[in-house]
C-alpha cells in the first residue's frame, strides 16, 4: 500500500492556511498589496521582434543586417493621392508636404519622388523631380519617365500618375523617448495642413500596424476580463443559485488575476502581444479549479458534515488533486521554454507563474474567504442546477452497458489521429499578426496594387575590395545579385549601388551617383568602409510564406550559380516566415514532450502505470482531433495553434486528474466496488467537470471574436479543444475503466494519500471527509 500524496505534499500549503489562518491572511495581504500597485505601470509592447529576439540564426542575421544597413523595417509610409498629382500646384503642394515631413522632429530623413536627386554633370546634382513646371503636360511627362525609368521613383510614383509615396525615416532615440504614438500624432499634425478635396494623404507602415495591434491588445484585454469577470459569475450564479456563492466563486480569479498581472510587470516590465493572453487564461482556469472546490465544499455540506469542518475536508481531499492538475498546467506552460524565442520564454515564465500563484490562491485565499463568509452568516444554497448533472445518466448507461465497444473506437480513432499529427506542417501569415480591419493595412494594399509593394527583403552582399564608391568588380557582383532580384520581384523593383546604372552609362562616376543620393540612402547601399552591399527588392505586404520561401530558395540557388559568394537574404518577412517556422516545430516538439511528461506525471503520482494508461486516450484524444482539422482545413500549424494545444492539453488533464483522484479514493477509502466506484465518481463530481468546462469555454469563446487573427485562433482551438476533453472526460473515461475491470482492478489497493488524516482547528482527528463519506455513501 503506498501512502504518499498525490500532490507531492503541496496541499500543506492549504493546511497551513488553515492552521495559521491569521499569519497567512496578513501575507495573502501583503502580496496583493504588493501586486496591486504594480497593474498601473502595465502596458503592452508593440515591439513584433520582442517574440522572436534569441530565436537562433534568421534573428541574429536580421539584428545584424540592421545594425550595418538599417533598414526599412521601422520607417513610415505615406501614401499621397490627387486626381491632380500632374497639375503644377498641385505638385508643389505634395513637394511642400515632402519636405516638412523631413523637417519633423521625429524624422532623421525621408525618400520621396522630390528628396531624390539626379547627378547635372557638373559634379553636383539635381532634383529628380524637376522644379518650375507650368503645365500638366510638363509634370506628367516628367513623372513619367521617372516612373518608367528610374529604379527607385518606379516605387515611389503610381503608374496612373495618382499618388506618391513618401518614406519617413524615424529617429529611433525619439521614438524610444516620447513612443510611438507620439510620433504618429506628430506626422498626423505635419500632413494635416495639406489634405484638402484633392489631396487625401494615408499613413501605413510598421509603426502604424504595431500601434493598431497594441490598441486592438488592450482592447481585447479589457473585453477579455470583463467578459470573463461577467459570464464566470454568472454561471455560477445559475450553478449554484446563489448570489453571495458566486461572488465567492469569483472572487479568487480577482485575486489570481491580480497576483499574476502584478508578477508579470515586475519580471518584464511590460505585456507582449503573447504573454497578455496569459492574465485571461488564469482568469478562467482559476473560476473553475474555484467552481470544483465550492462545489466539493458544498456537497460535503449538504451532506451533514459542519460547514467549517466541510471547509478543511475540501483542502484535504481535493487539495492534492488540484496540487497535480496545477503542475500539469505548469509543465505545459514550461514545455514551451525550451523553443529559443524570447517572446515564447517570457510567455511560459509569464504561464509557469501564473499556474503556481493561482494554485496558492486557491489554497490560501479561497479557504480563508469561506470561512469569512460563515462567521457573517453566509447560507449553504440548493443543490446545483440540473443542467450541470444532465449528461451523467448518458455517460453511465452507455460506459455500463458498451464500454467495450466505445472504448475500442476510441482507441482507434486516436491512433488514426496520429496520421495527420505527423504530416501537419506549419504555416506563417503576416497579416494574421495584424489587427482585422487595420487602415494601414488596407493602405498598404492599396500601395501594393500602385507601385507593386514596399515591404523590403533584402540581400547582404560581402565586397573585396573595401572601396567605399564600390571598385569595378564590386560593382559588376552587385549588378549580378541586382538582376537576379530584380527577375523574381519585376523590372525597377530593386533598388542598390546598381540602381543607377543609366547614369553611370551617360557618363556619370559611381562616386557622383552615391553621393547624389545622401548620406541617409548611401548608408543603405554600401557601408562606409566599403566592405558590405545591400540590395533592397520591394514586394506586396501580403505574401503567402510558402511563396516567399520559394523566392528565397530561387534567389539563393541563383546568386551561388552566378558566383555571388557568402551572399546572405534577410529582412523582417524573411525572419518572421522562417523563425515561425522553426518555433513553430520546436513547438510541436513541446507538445509532444509535454504530453509524455504529465501522463507520466500522472503515472507517478498515482504510482501507477494504470492510472496513465487510463488518462491517455480522452486527453490526446482531443488535441490530435483538433490538430486533425487543421490539417484537413488547411490552416497547418500557426505560432499560437502549437501555444493553444499545448496549454489546452495541461488543462484538459485537470479534469482527468479529479475523475482518477476521485475514483482512487472510492475504491481506497470507501471501499466501492470498480463499477460503483465509476458511478459515483460521476455522480460526484461530473457536475463540476460540466460547470468548470463551461465556465473555461465561456470565459475563452469571447477571445474567439479577438481584433487580433492570431489571438482569436487561439481562442477558437482553445474552446474546441476543452470541449472535445468534455467527452473524453464524460463518455471515454469511464468507458475504458468499465471495459477494463481486470486490467484496472489492482488500482483498489493502491494507497493515494489525500492528505485525509492531517489534523486542523475544525476537523483535529482528520477523520471528517472519511466518516461523512462512510455515513452518506450516496453523497454527490
Amino acid at each position: 500500500m503506498y501512502d504518499r500524496s498525490i500532490g507531492f505534499g503541496l496541499e500543506h500549503i492549504g493546511l497551513a492556511a488553515l492552521r495559521y489562518p491569521r499569519a497567512i491572511a496578513l501575507a495573502v495581504l501583503a502580496f496583493s498589496i504588493v501586486c496591486a500597485t504594480q497593474i498601473p505601470r502595465a502596458w503592452v509592447d508593440g515591439d513584433l521582434l520582442r517574440i522572436y529576439a534569441h530565436s537562433g540564426h534568421y534573428y541574429d542575421a536580421y539584428e545584424h543586417l540592421s545594425d550595418t544597413f538599417g533598414t526599412f523595417e521601422n520607417d513610415l509610409y505615406l501614401l499621397v493621392s490627387s486626381p491632380t498629382l500632374t497639375q503644377p500646384e498641385t505638385l508643389e503642394q505634395v513637394r511642400e508636404l515632402a519636405f516638412d515631413l523631413e523637417l519633423n522632429e521625429f524624422a532623421v530623413g525621408t525618400m520621396s519622388p522630390f528628396t531624390l536627386r539626379k547627378p547635372d554633370g557638373g559634379g553636383t546634382s539635381v532634383p529628380a523631380v524637376p522644379e518650375g513646371m507650368t503645365d500638366f503636360a510638363q509634370v506628367a511627362l516628367a513623372l513619367s519617365q521617372l516612373q518608367q525609368n528610374d529604379p527607385m521613383m518606379r516605387n515611389l510614383i503610381t503608374p496612373d500618375l495618382t499618388g506618391v509615396v513618401l518614406i519617413m525615416f524615424p529617429n529611433q532615440d525619439m521614438v524610444r523617448e516620447h513612443g510611438t504614438k507620439a510620433m504618429i500624432a506628430s506626422v498626423r499634425d505635419t500632413i494635416a495642413y495639406y489634405a484638402d478635396s484633392d489631396i487625401d494623404v494615408e499613413l501605413t507602415g510598421p509603426p502604424i500596424w504595431t500601434t493598431e495591434m497594441v490598441n486592438a491588445a488592450v482592447s481585447d484585454q479589457i473585453k477579455f476580463t470583463l467578459w470573463g469577470f461577467g459570464l464566470g459569475t454568472l454561471i455560477a450564479l445559475l450553478a449554484l443559485r446563489s448570489v453571495p456563492g458566486a461572488l465567492m466563486v469569483a472572487a479568487t480569479p480577482f485575486v489570481a488575476v491580480m497576483w499574476t498581472m502584478g508578477m508579470v510587470i515586475l519580471l518584464f516590465g511590460s505585456f507582449s502581444f503573447l504573454t497578455i493572453i496569459v492574465t485571461t487564461l488564469v482568469l478562467v482556469i482559476s473560476f473553475a479549479e474555484s467552481m470544483f472546490f465550492v462545489f466539493n465544499w458544498l456537497a460535503y455540506w449538504r451532506a451533514g458534515m459542519e460547514p467549517n469542518k466541510a471547509v478543511d475536508a475540501t483542502v484535504k481531499l481535493v487539495g492534492p488533486a488540484t496540487a497535480l492538475t496545477m503542475l500539469t498546467t505548469l509543465v505545459s506552460f514550461a514545455s514551451l521554454a525550451l523553443t529559443p524565442g524570447q517572446g515564447i520564454r517570457e510567455f511560459s515564465i509569464a504561464g509557469a507563474i501564473g499556474s503556481a500563484l493561482l494554485f496558492v490562491c486557491l489554497m490560501t485565499f479561497m479557504p480563508l474567504m469561506l470561512k469569512a463568509a460563515l462567521r457573517i452568516g453566509f447560507k449553504a444554497p440548493g443543490r446545483p442546477s440540473l443542467v450541470l448533472t444532465a449528461p451523467l445518466p448518458l455517460s453511465w448507461f452507455l460506459a455500463s452497458r458498451f464500454g467495450r465497444p466505445l472504448s475500442i473506437l476510441a482507441i482507434a480513432v486516436t491512433l488514426l489521429l496520429f496520421i495527420p499529427y505527423g504530416l501537419i506542417q506549419p504555416h506563417f501569415s503576416f497579416e494574421d499578426f495584424v489587427a482585422r480591419d487595420s487602415s494601414a493595412l488596407a493602405t498598404a494594399a492599396e500601395i501594393d496594387s500602385g507601385v507593386g509593394g514596399v515591404a523590403p527583403i533584402y540581400i547582404r552582399v560581402p565586397l573585396k575590395q573595401n572601396d567605399p564608391d564600390v571598385g569595378d568588380a564590386d560593382f559588376e557582383t552587385i549588378k549580378a545579385a541586382h538582376q537576379i532580384l530584380e527577375r523574381h520581384l519585376g523590372q525597377n523593383k530593386v533598388i542598390s549601388a546598381a540602381s543607377a546604372s543609366n547614369y553611370i552609362e551617360s557618363g556619370f562616376s559611381r562616386a557622383e551617383v552615391l553621393e547624389s543620393v545622401g548620406p541617409f540612402m548611401r548608408h543603405r547601399f554600401v557601408t562606409d568602409d566599403g566592405s558590405q552591399a545591400l540590395i533592397t527588392g520591394f514586394m506586396p505586404t501580403i505574401v503567402d510564406s510558402d511563396a516567399l520561401k520559394q523566392l528565397v530558395e530561387d534567389v539563393d540557388r541563383e546568386l551561388a550559380a552566378a558566383g555571388v559568394e557568402n551572399a546572405e537574404i534577410g529582412g523582417f518577412r524573411i525572419l518572421t516566415t522562417y523563425a515561425t517556422d522553426q518555433i513553430v516545430r520546436g513547438l510541436q516538439l513541446d507538445l509532444t514532450l509535454s504530453v509524455l511528461v504529465n501522463l507520466a506525471l500522472i503515472g507517478f503520482a498515482f504510482q501507477s502505470f494504470r492510472v496513465a494508461l487510463a488518462s491517455a486516450i480522452p486527453n490526446l484524444f482531443p488535441v490530435l482531433g483538433t490538430e486533425a482539422w487543421l490539417y484537413f482545413s488547411g490552416a497547418g500549424l500557426q505560432l499560437t495553434t502549437v501555444i493553444a494545444l499545448t496549454i489546452a492539453f495541461g488543462i484538459a488533464v485537470d479534469d482527468t486528474v479529479h475523475f482518477l483522484s476521485h475514483y482512487l479514493h472510492g475504491r481506497r477509502e470507501e471501499g466501492r466496488t470498480h463499477m460503483e466506484a465509476i458511478k459515483h465518481t460521476l455522480e460526484r463530481i461530473g457536475g463540476a467537470i460540466v460547470g468548470t468546462t463551461i465556465i473555461l469555454c465561456s470565459g475563452m469563446v469571447i477571445v474567439v471574436f479577438s481584433d487580433m487573427p492570431q489571438v482569436a485562433l487561439f481562442g477558437t482551438l482553445f474552446v474546441s479543444t476543452l470541449g472535445f476533453a468534455l467527452i473524453g472526460d464524460l463518455f471515454i473515461l469511464p468507458a475504458l475503466l468499465a471495459a477494463g475491470g481486470r486490467f484496472f482492478q489492482p488500482l483498489g489497493r493502491i494507497r493515494v494519500r489525500m492528505a485525509d488524516h492531517d489534523p486542523t482547528p475544525d476537523d483535529p482527528t482528520g477523520e471528517a471527509a472519511t466518516e461523512i463519506i462512510r455515513s452518506n455513501p450516496s453523497t454527490t
